[in-house]
């Protein structure tokens, strides 16, 4: 393999893995941030932080490797997808099966530096990021099992520092799930048509012209959860103005996507990583400025 054609190969796991677009790897490192922050009492050893970070870029990529393997026969049909390296041919199913096994296996390396209980969740992680594709085939709202796929990190990150998952865990568990199904609303409104078209399921075609509706109730629902998770952990008054940060963000998407403009879309689902790392934020202020 020459020099040029090693430089393309590359190129294309490059995009099968979607480093090309961190802003997915955001989206999944927001949520494990917030496990750790608080499972840490806002002070979380670095190393276990470098650890969560790197299995989040590795099964990120395994994720999107597998959801590309699953949809190969699909996203030829969608617009937005029909130049994905597997259905160009640029990589072959056997290539991408051998590169998700790799990133699956050097991510549980990482974890087996942790204790038991965070191994034996990072199987049950690995599980579920393994066959959310194949809830969009069967399932209204997929997007609420990717909720659990993307808030995996959660009850790993208190089983990492804690060694238990208590009731918080599952709280920002069931605030992430919420905010996934907000934002990947956003970003399924954008396929809808071709979603139809090859009978893919997603939840704004089960929300239909409610849809803008189910995004803000998804969104109060979320900061709903996150106020209750303030007051259980008495954190401070900079921590819900923090929330109310957030619920100014939401509002702003709901702007841009009331005309179900495509591209506003698209762009309303960017923004949320602001509502992640402002979450974020707040979580780490409240234990800086209690």
């Amino acid at each position: 393999m020459n020099k040029a054609t090693l430089i393309k190969k590359l190129s294309a796991y490059e995009r099968l893995m979607r480093l090309d677009k961190p802003e997915g790897i955001l989206l999944l490192l927001w949520p494990t941030l917030w496990g750790l922050i608080v499972a840490g009492g806002g002070h979380p050893h670095w190393q276990v932080i470098c650890i969560f970070i790197a299995g989040v870029v590795l099964m990120r990529s395994a994720g999107c490797v597998i959801n590309d393997i699953a949809d190969r026969h699909y996203d030829g049909h969608v617009e937005r997808t029909k130049r994905r390296p597997i259905v160009s041919g640029e990589v072959s199913v056997k290539e991408a099966l051998l590169l998700a096994s790799g990133l699956s296996l050097v991510a549980f390396g990482f974890v087996c530096l942790l204790n038991t209980l965070t191994v034996l969740l990072s199987v049950a992680a690995l599980f579920v990021a393994a066959t959310y594709p194949l809830t969009k085939r069967f399932v209204a709202i997929p997007q609420a099992y990717l909720g659990v796929a993307f808030g995996f990190g959660i009850p790993m990150a208190f089983a990492a520092i804690q060694n238990h998952i208590p009731l918080i865990a599952w709280l920002l568990l069931a605030a992430n799930i919420l905010w996934v199904i907000a934002y990947d609303t956003e970003y399924a409104m954008v396929d809808r048509e071709d979603d139809v078209k090859i009978g893919i399921q997603s939840s704004a075609l089960f929300f239909g012209e409610y849809d803008v509706l189910a995004i803000m109730v998804c969104y109060i629902a979320m900061l709903s959860i996150f106020a209750y998770v303030g007051k259980l952990m008495a954190f401070g008054s900079i921590y819900f103005v923090g929330l109310v940060v957030v619920l100014g963000l939401a509002v702003r998407q709901y702007k841009m996507i009331r005309t179900r403009v495509k591209a506003n879309c698209f762009k309303a689902f960017l923004a949320n990583n602001w509502i992640g790392f402002t979450v974020l934020l707040s979580m780490v202020a409240a234990y800086l400025m209690p």
